[in-house]
């Protein structure tokens, strides 16, 4: 296997927090998979080679790791050495992970230093007491158990191969891997809180290693100007300071600004901790027809996006990657997306930042057990860790935890669940399932892939003269005057090269497949496309919609474009569809 030409996924992986110095752990590793999970009692995680490699961060299933395998693999062990820089001494040394599916154990040399459990949720841990002043061995053992039905893996297949709407498996590291010195006390993490109509951000910071007699400072920047900065005292392990801006500049996908902010943990003059990040103003509310962003009504003009890859599968091959799925979905004239069943990584979440590009965060539920205590109780730890690392990331409107959902064993856990986002994060709409059942919720939400525009507009206009709403087949819960988001609906098959099996529906194995009946011709898909996007958008009542789907993946041809991101039709007719003035917009200024 030919040596990659640079150290792939190489930028800095979490950029609200972010220090000076890391060093990124990204490239060749050693790889073995483990079947019988015996590698353990082999001693593995001492043994400084195994039997394969792989290029971190890509998943064994991809074709970036250099390896391509797609079979069902429940353990998987990696390895490589490295050396920590003189320049450390004296620091503690964080090892990061962005994300590995599902449950890690880390060890180095041969001492083990802790155990994750969760397939996208961020963790880390402090070796310094492990390290030794040369070559330190780093050992990592992902068990992932995709068919056990206690981890919620989205829509990875269950089968060996993909099927319907399931795809290609994702096992072990799939985000980046860096390690980084920290002081004794130092910055763990950051919550900032806009406030944009008194003109002000509310920064708390957690610190780690003890907070007694130091301060927090902060500085926040529009540009090179300092538009303010404030300072507090550390309370128990965290402080709170209230940074009063002389520059008011709120964020939106119009004006998507963001003011740069500098942090640091002071012990008396000295510098403990610095990091750097960034914030948006911007504040998100309800009316009971639409979310409103900074008190104005902003139709979601959404589009459906799983974050896969050709070649990386959840792992974008580049940063360059994660930009240019917004940029075009931005040329196709939405404004947003629903990530759907995937936690992005944080990177894409900074480019809708810079791109003023609205989204919600989701849960990959599927593949749960609902049935089984275990599943949600591992689920919401999971879900915790989410919330809290996207927390300041201004791009996202709202959370979703769980998509599709019927036939609860347990309604109440719906609404426990919803009830945890909640307290979360109370300045964001929740919605607690997306589409069907609907216990407590924020936004009403269906799913309608009815393609006769016809049908399709009767379904939604008794909503429109103050009747029933349209909700799900055998979906629990009824319409209590929340805004109303058809958050799937399209999903018209339109398959470039014309392979066996569009519009079959839900689709055999590795068959090409839309809903319904495929258009006949690009003149009767934009025709199709035009007539659901109006429906939607005239309707007086409707708070939004999102579009399935950004792009084809795999068997899966229901995407505006190809899988390899290929335009399928002119952008800018579907973008002048899609860009219509909503209804519930009229008379706001900045939609006309």
């Amino acid at each position: 296997m030919p040596a990659p030409r640079q150290m792939p996924r190489s930028e800095y992986p979490r950029p609200q927090l972010l220090r000076d110095e890391w060093l990124c752990l990204n490239g060749r590793w050693g790889f073995q998979v483990d079947a019988g999970l015996n590698g353990q009692d082999q001693l593995w995680q001492e043994r400084g080679r195994l039997a394969e490699s792989i290029i971190v961060p890509f998943c064994p299933e991809s074709r970036l790791s250099g390896l391509g395998r797609r079979e069902f693999m429940p353990c998987v062990w990696y390895s490589r050495r490295f050396r920590v820089p003189a320049g450390w001494k004296g620091r503690r040394v964080l090892l990061h992970f962005g994300a590995v599916d599902y449950e890690t154990t880390v060890w180095v040399n041969g001492r083990q230093v802790g155990v994750h459990r969760g397939g996208s949720g961020p963790f880390h841990f402090d070796v310094t007491d492990a390290l030794t002043g040369g070559s330190n061995l780093l050992a990592v053992r992902a068990v992932d158990e995709t068919r056990g039905g206690l981890q919620g893996s989205g829509k990875q297949s269950w089968h060996y191969q993909s099927r319907g709407c399931l795809y290609t498996r994702v096992t072990g590291i799939w985000q980046s891997v860096w390690l980084e010195p920290v002081a004794p006390a130092h910055l763990r993490g950051l919550r900032m809180v806009g406030d944009p109509a008194g003109g002000r951000i509310h920064v708390t910071a957690t610190i780690a290693g003890g907070a007694a007699g130091l301060t927090l400072s902060v500085r926040a920047r529009a540009g090179r100007r300092v538009v303010g900065s404030a300072a507090a005292a550390a309370n128990g392990l965290a402080a709170t300071a209230v940074v009063e801006l002389d520059h008011v500049r709120k964020w939106s996908p119009d004006d998507p600004f963001l003011y740069d902010m500098e942090i640091a943990l002071l012990d008396g003059e000295k510098t403990v901790d610095s990091a750097a990040s960034y914030f948006g103003l911007r504040s998100i509310s309800l009316s009971d027809k639409a979310l409103l962003l900074n008190d104005e009504p902003i139709f979601l003009r959404m589009v459906l996006d799983q974050g896969f890859y050709p070649t990386g599968i959840w792992t974008a091959p580049s940063d360059a990657a994660l930009k240019r799925d917004i940029v075009l979905s931005q040329r196709l004239g939405f404004n947003g997306a629903r990530l759907h069943q995937k936690v992005f990584e944080p990177r894409f979440l900074y480019w809708a930042d810079r791109l003023g590009y609205l989204v919600w965060g989701e849960f990959p539920n599927w593949g749960m057990d609902r049935s089984r205590g275990e599943s949600v109780r591992r689920m919401t730890a999971e879900w915790v860790e989410i919330v809290q690392r996207d927390f300041n990331h201004p791009s996202i409107i709202g959370w979703c935890p769980f998509n599709e959902t019927s036939n609860w064993p347990d309604r109440l856990m719906l609404r426990d669940v919803y009830r945890l986002a909640k307290a979360l994060d109370p300045t964001r709409p929740v919605i607690d399932s997306s589409g069907y059942d609907h216990y407590e919720t924020d936004l009403y939400s269906v799913h309608n892939y009815e393609q006769d525009p016809r049908k399709f507009a009767a379904a939604f206009r008794p909503l429109a003269t103050g009747g029933e709403a349209w909700r799900n087949p055998t979906a629990l819960g009824e319409h209590a005057g929340q805004p109303y988001f058809v958050a799937e609906f399209g999903g018209t098959g339109w398959d470039v090269g014309r392979r066996k099996g569009v519009g079959s529906g839900t689709g055999e194995r590795r068959q090409s497949w839309g809903y319904g009946q495929a258009p006949a011709d690009r003149k009767e898909f934009l025709d199709r496309y035009r007539r659901l996007v109006t429906t939607l958008l005239r309707h007086p009542r409707m708070a939004g919609m999102c579009y399935t789907q950004l792009y084809d993946i795999e068997q899966e041809i229901n995407g505006l474009m190809t899988y390899d991101r290929k335009m399928k039709f002119d952008p800018k007719v579907i973008a002048e569809f899609n860009r219509q003035t909503a209804a519930i917009e009229k008379g706001n200024p900045r939609a006309e």
